[in-house]
C-alpha cells in the first residue's frame, strides 16, 4: 500500500519544486518528507483530509461551471481526479477484499464522470459523484468512533 501522506501535497509551488528535484532522487524524497508530512495525523485522518479536499475541489468546480470560469473549472476537476487516483492507488486489495474491489470500481466510475463533467460542463455529473464521495467521506468520519467502540468491546 502506498503512503497516503505522500498524497497530501496541495501547494502548487511545493509540487513544482518537487518536479525540479526529481533530477536528484534524494532531494525529491526530502522534499516529499518536508511537504507531505503530517505528523499529527494517522492514516484515517489523512484519508479524511483527502476526502475533504476532494469534496472542496468538486464544489469549487461546480461554482466555476456556474460562473463560466473554464480554466478554474479545469484546475478544480484536475485536482479532484488526482485525489481520486490517489485514493484508488492506496487501496489494499489483499486485505480489503471485496470492499477494496468495490471502492476501486467506484473510484474508476467517479474519475470517468469527472472527466465527462469537465468536457461537457456537466454539473449534474459533478453533483452525482460529489454525493457519492460525500457518502464515503461520512463513513470515514465515523470510523474513529467505531474503532474506539470495538476496542472498548474487546473486538
Amino acid at each position: 500500500m502506498k503512503s497516503i501522506s505522500s498524497l497530501v501535497i496541495s501547494n502548487h509551488e511545493s509540487a513544482k519544486q518537487m518536479r525540479v528535484n526529481f533530477k536528484d532522487p534524494m532531494a525529491g524524497y526530502k522534499m516529499v518528507d518536508q511537504v507531505g508530512r503530517v505528523d499529527y495525523a494517522n492514516q484515517v485522518e489523512l484519508v479524511q483530509m483527502l476526502f475533504s479536499a476532494l469534496l472542496d475541489s468538486m464544489s469549487e468546480a461546480d461554482g466555476h461551471i456556474q460562473r463560466g470560469s473554464e480554466d478554474l473549472k479545469c484546475a478544480s476537476i484536475a485536482r479532484a481526479v488526482k485525489i481520486v487516483q490517489g485514493l484508488r492507488i492506496t487501496l489494499d486489495h489483499e486485505r480489503g477484499g471485496e470492499l477494496a474491489r468495490n471502492l476501486d470500481a467506484l473510484y474508476e466510475y467517479v474519475s470517468r464522470r469527472l472527466m465527462q463533467a469537465n468536457m461537457h460542463n456537466d454539473v449534474e455529473s459533478l453533483r452525482e459523484v460529489r454525493g457519492l464521495m460525500a457518502d464515503i467521506s461520512s463513513a470515514w468520519e465515523m470510523l474513529p468512533s467505531v474503532m474506539v467502540t470495538q476496542k472498548m468491546a474487546g473486538n
